[in-house]
């Protein structure tokens, strides 16, 4: 996997501009980081970012997608999305969610998924910076019922590697998926490691 990638565009996601993948690399250089990896092929997956310790993964995560010039998007509540700041949250790739909603969180995000052709929506499944006992499994039923990739990116604060790397389309079988993906994050030190949940979720306890 090359690192620092260049800003040829090497997928059909959804795209950012030149100057967010300028503004990346100088942050990323600044703090002596590198970044490898690839996006998979297709226009829509989850991607999953873990282990979440620390409000400094937010500026970090942006500069790698900036880097792979990858536009995201993420989930809000739709409080959030009223006048005068819903046109400016949208812009900056929220969805609004309704807690309310027959259909749930995971049946509005698959609705998202089934009507736009290009969309990557990211979550931290573990939901907070602090130490929980299960990671959400939102992110996993979500993928499985639009039949889409997961995504799932690390960054390593004792390397100073920021990766993007397993992909797959969940099977339904969640040990056997959620084994792959702590293989994938096995040995990866957040920033508080203190702060890391454990990859489990709830669901593989049934």
């Amino acid at each position: 996997m090359k690192s620092m990638h260049r800003y040829k565009i090497t997928h059909n996601g959804p795209i950012s501009g030149l100057i967010p993948y300028c503004i990346g690399r100088v942050w990323m250089r600044i703090f002596g980081w590198d970044v490898t990896g690839q996006v998979p092929h297709g226009g829509k997956f989850i991607l999953v970012g873990a282990p979440h310790t620390s409000n400094w993964d937010f500026p970090f995560t942006l500069a790698t997608l900036y880097i792979f010039r990858l536009k995201i998007s993420w989930m809000g509540k739709d409080t959030l999305f009223k006048k005068p700041f819903g046109k400016i949250m949208r812009w900056l790739g929220g969805i609004p969610i309704d807690r309310s909603s027959e259909h749930g969180v995971v049946g509005q995000i698959v609705k998202q998924f089934n009507e736009f052709q290009k969309l990557v929506v990211t979550i931290a499944p573990s939901g907070t910076r602090k130490k929980r006992a299960y990671w959400k499994s939102g992110f996993y039923w979500i993928a499985y019922n639009a039949q889409i990739p997961i995504l799932c990116g690390y960054l390593d604060y004792g390397r100073k590697k920021a990766c993007l790397g397993l992909s797959f389309v969940p099977t339904g079988d969640i040990k056997k998926d959620m084994d792959r993906i702590r293989e994938f994050f096995k040995g990866i030190r957040g920033k508080n490691p203190e702060q890391t949940t454990q990859i489990r979720l709830l669901d593989e306890t049934y």
